[in-house]
């Protein structure tokens, strides 16, 4: 069987730029990578084929995709402004929020709804992200959500 090349084999998130993450957040961050790298569609404009290596983080006010080849050698670099990804974010660290707090004290109708909510914005945060990679980066849906879950580690202040 012949080898994908439109595919991230490994990620790794810049930790220079990452804050003390509670169990929670380390949970969400591991899966997403876990399942991030057993399926993705991610075909970088003018890198050649892959598979790629990935590298996210941030530089001042950019999210910075850090593209390599499979031997870890760079190949392309793709900032993206976060300014409109911020207000998605915000609300979606809200509603986490929410939601982890549900989970201990409310009913389960309760816990269901903001869920649907949470989901909702998940959705919403992967849309733009797909969007403004848009001729920069082709990936699908399902890579997008784990992507943005990712940028939302990586924008985690405490």
């Amino acid at each position: 069987m012949a080898e994908k090349t439109s595919t991230i084999v490994a990620l790794e998130l810049d930790e220079r730029t990452v804050a003390r993450r509670n169990a929670q957040v380390e949970h969400e961050r591991r899966v997403a990578i876990f399942d991030l790298i057993e399926n993705n569609h991610f075909e970088p404009v003018g890198c050649g084929a892959g598979p790629y290596r990935l590298r996210l983080g941030m530089e001042e006010s950019r999210l910075i995709f850090d593209i390599r080849d499979a031997g870890d050698q760079p190949i392309g670099r793709v900032p993206l402004p976060i300014a409109p990804l911020r207000r998605v974010i915000k609300d979606y660290f809200t509603i986490c929020d929410s939601y982890y707090e549900a989970i201990r004290h409310a009913p389960p109708s309760r816990i269901e709804a903001i869920d649907m909510g949470r989901r909702g914005l998940h959705n919403e945060g992967s849309a733009i992200l797909k969007e403004r990679l848009d001729g920069k980066i082709e990936i699908d849906h399902e890579t997008a959500r784990r992507l943005f879950t990712l940028i939302c580690v990586l924008q985690i202040r405490q």
